[in-house]
């Protein structure tokens, strides 16, 4: 098939990559100019595990960027990539969605016949019906359902490995509200996963579809600030919550995933996820108790894990070490990582921030903070050290911890090794 992938973020290059692999043309659009010229060159514009060998095998060729919409007349169907970022009273900005699909349907104006336009990105249940697809009959003057056809199919990609979370998905969930012309183009579309993997395929309604997505993130948000709720209980009484969870991830009613308790849930989709489904709901007069409990306990995991540190260390005026700045292990992506209201608890104390991650930064956010070039340079001399991001590489630290003024470690990952000679505290074990 020929493809078209409307936003080059972490969603949008991941999928036209992936989309490319699976034997497709793709053409993406975009309006950063260099985001295009880098996918042309065969050069990834983000950081992601597997992504940069797809792109240089596929960029220029199979996989073409541009920023000219009119490419998507080409195409059999049209991907909506685009970011839904948070307005400051939780809900969706929808102001890139909806210039999007003004343009796709503007290009669709000149096309003769049907043409499908996906929904990919996370919008809130009514979206698609009520304001997006509006949007693209008017400017294209198609109908949906006649010669226009809108569908909705949520990613469930994690930052870090979204590669092969799409190469080998749990489910592809399908919202079309029965149009059979675009359940069959996206039949086609991914025939070839459900047919390596046979794949459950879940096919839906509009509405379905959107509220997955979004009841999928929140039951996976709470049951990580459930076990860390457990986990603060844990240490409480100096129980390792680590082998609780070993022993009731067993039981098949629970399963052993996310329950590695720690400082907390951060990055793009979790945070906010659960702040639109919370305001959404609100809108409709219902209080969604369970879903702000879980951002609450999320929420307070950076400030116990500093309190930890305080128990040994007078953090006015000492150098403390920051080890991870990403939200979490395998991505450069900071948004709504521990790591910022944890140096900014720092600062509060007085401390004298170092901070060290192999890929991501926090300069801008930052610009007074120091950040070292490895973990032993920010460890050097430092009074203490709070973990944050699990990195493989925290896992193998020893002899560095040696060269810290005062060697203790606050472990809010569980990835460093516990050992003589270091005051070592588990944020919940």
């Amino acid at each position: 098939m020929h493809v078209s992938v409307v936003g080059s973020g972490y969603v949008g290059t991941t999928v036209a990559a992936c989309f490319a692999d699976l034997g497709h043309e793709v053409t993406t659009v975009d309006i950063d100019e260099d985001i295009v010229a880098a996918i042309n060159d065969g050069e990834a514009p983000i950081h992601e595990p597997g992504l940069d060998p797809l792109v240089s095998v596929y960029g220029g060729d199979r996989l073409r960027a541009t920023t000219d919409y009119d490419a998507i007349r080409e195409t059999d169907l049209t991907i909506l990539a685009l970011p839904t970022p948070a307005n400051d009273d939780g809900s969706i900005d929808l102001g890139p969605m909806q210039a999007g699909a003004q343009s796709v349907g503007d290009a669709l104006a000149d096309k003769d016949g049907y043409h499908l336009v996906v929904v990919k990105s996370t919008v809130v249940p009514g979206t698609t019906e009520d304001t997006l697809a509006p949007i693209i009959e008017d400017a294209s003057g198609k109908t949906a359902g006649e010669d226009l056809g809108v569908a909705v199919n949520p990613e469930f990609q994690r930052e870090g490995s979204a590669v092969d979370d799409f190469m080998e998905p749990d489910k592809i969930v399908l919202g079309t509200d029965g149009d059979d012309r675009a359940l069959d183009l996206l039949a086609q579309l991914y025939e070839p996963l459900v047919a390596q993997w046979d794949t459950p395929v879940v096919e839906t309604g509009h509405r379905e579809a959107e509220m997955i997505k979004y009841a999928n993130n929140a039951f996976l948000a709470a049951k990580v600030s459930l076990i860390n709720d457990l986990g603060n209980v844990c240490k409480e009484y100096g129980v390792d919550a680590y082998e609780v969870a070993d022993a009731i991830g067993k039981d098949d009613r629970i399963g052993g995933k996310f329950l590695r308790s720690g400082v907390g849930w951060g990055g793009s989709c979790f945070p906010k996820d659960l702040a639109a489904i919370i305001q959404h709901a609100r809108a409709a007069d219902y209080e969604p108790r369970m879903l702000q409990a879980a951002v609450d306990v999320n929420d307070a995991q950076p400030e116990r894990l500093l309190s930890l540190l305080d128990e040994h260390v007078a953090a006015d005026g000492k150098r403390i070490a920051v080890l991870g700045l990403a939200f979490k292990s395998g991505t450069d992506d900071t948004r709504n990582s521990r790591a910022i209201p944890v140096i900014e608890g720092l600062q509060e104390r007085g401390a004298d921030v170092v901070a060290y991650d192999p890929v991501a930064t926090l300069r801008e956010r930052f610009p007074d903070i120091e950040e070292a070039d490895s973990a032993a340079a920010a460890l050097d001399g430092a009074s203490g050290a709070v973990v944050v991001t699990d990195w493989d590489e925290f896992a193998t630290l020893d002899a560095e911890f040696d060269a810290m003024a005062e060697p203790v470690v606050v472990d809010g990952r569980r990835i460093v090794r516990r050992r003589e000679g270091i005051t070592y505290e588990g944020l919940t074990w």
